[in-house]
């Protein structure tokens, strides 16, 4: 189970990050920093996943 709040945590922070970076860094539209906030947090959930498994 500790795995799996593991990989949520990932998830929510770097989607979080990358919203954050997206829309008030580089001052992108809403849909284009959520959009890359749902890639970047999937990206971070299969490699947070991958590890938890090793």
């Amino acid at each position: 189970m500790k795995a799996w709040r593991t990989i949520a945590l990932h998830t929510a922070v770097a989607g979080g990050f990358m919203f954050l970076l997206q829309r008030y860094g580089l001052s992108a539209t809403l849909e284009s920093s959520l959009l890359w906030a749902i890639v970047f947090g999937g990206c971070a959930a299969g490699l947070a996943y991958s590890q938890a498994n090793r």
